[in-house]
């Protein structure tokens, strides 16, 4: 199937028989749709979440809105907030030994009213969006690499509206809800970036890639029991943005999209085609996450505030 632009259908993706994907943030929203998409073309899904009735509520959902779909479905407890529960996972995954990619799209986007740190001693919105994450691809980049596999970090269009520079990452100073938010997208989208480059020149073989979903609401997308459950005037509130919104499952197609097409390469951003809706094309990053002196500053502070150094050496092929 070719997979350029013109011809990319992703209500019809490539055959994906025998790959193995693993999405963090599965029991809901766009982890549990491109879930539902690559087990609908035949790929075998790591579901992830914090909560184990969360998770096998949505395995069952998949199985149920698709009976005859190709692929096949695990759940994973993973909470990216939490280091120790990273690693615990990774540990896991490794053991299995094979991984076709890595969908980092676990994430809060409904942030705390005032400042929260983990038991890590991270800001919660930072460690749960880019931190977590950080620490998830560099525990599994030997196993990526092993399968020449990609990791997709999930960014926002809201990197394009606000220029919120990470300068105080940890915001110990001026928190707000929606600054923690951007600024997390910032350091996902940098990081998405910074590990592009940094690949490239350890020559192994993953490809990082950043994927947004445009605005992507749930009142705008499929009623799940225990999956996606807007009341009906956050439908009708959704639905009055109806020309600038879309689906949950539209907004994961850029994700998928990043993940499973073959001529998607490493560093590139990929997005709805009207920017907030539509088919998945290649964008343009904003220039501060595109900046590859930001990239590095917030890639050490990854090092530093994970206490993980990716294993570049061992990963190479």
């Amino acid at each position: 199937m070719s997979a350029h632009a013109a011809d990319w259908d992703p209500r019809r993706l490539p055959d994906l028989t025998g790959r193995i994907y693993l999405i963090t943030g599965s029991n809901a929203g766009l982890g549990f749709f491109a879930s539902e998409q690559l087990v609908g073309a035949g790929a075998h899904v790591i579901m992830t979440g914090r909560n184990p009735n969360r998770l096998a509520t949505a395995r069952a959902a998949v199985a149920t809105r698709a009976p005859d779909a190709p692929g096949s479905v695990e759940t994973l407890l993973l909470d990216t907030s939490n280091l120790g529960s990273v690693r615990a996972a990774a540990a896991t995954v490794r053991q299995k030994g094979r991984l076709d990619g890595l969908l980092l799209n676990a994430g809060s986007v409904h942030p705390p009213a005032t400042r929260q740190t983990t038991r890590d001693g991270n800001e919660l919105v930072l460690a749960t969006n880019a931190l977590g994450h950080y620490a998830l691809a560099g525990a599994l980049l030997g196993t990526l690499a092993a399968r020449r596999g990609r990791m997709v970090w999930l960014g926002s269009m809201s990197t394009s509206l606000w220029s919120y520079d990470p300068v105080d990452p940890q915001l110990v100073e001026r928190y707000s809800p929606w600054r923690a938010y951007v600024q997390s997208k910032v350091v996902t989208t940098a990081v998405g970036l910074e590990a592009d480059r940094r690949l490239r020149e350890a020559h192994v073989p993953v490809r990082s890639i950043v994927a947004h979903p445009g605005y992507a609401t749930s009142g705008r997308t499929t009623g799940i029991r225990g999956v996606n459950e807007p009341s009906r005037m956050g439908r009708f509130a959704d639905n009055l943005q109806a020309p600038i919104t879309q689906s949950k499952q539209q907004g994961a197609w850029p994700l998928v999209r990043a993940l499973v097409d073959p001529d998607a390469q490493g560093g590139q951003l990929w997005g709805p085609s009207m920017v907030v809706r539509g088919t998945p094309r290649l964008a343009t990053p904003a220039k501060l996450t595109s900046d590859p002196a930001v990239g590095e500053r917030l890639w050490l502070m990854c090092e530093a505030a994970t206490r993980l150094r990716w294993p570049f050496e061992s990963a190479r092929r």
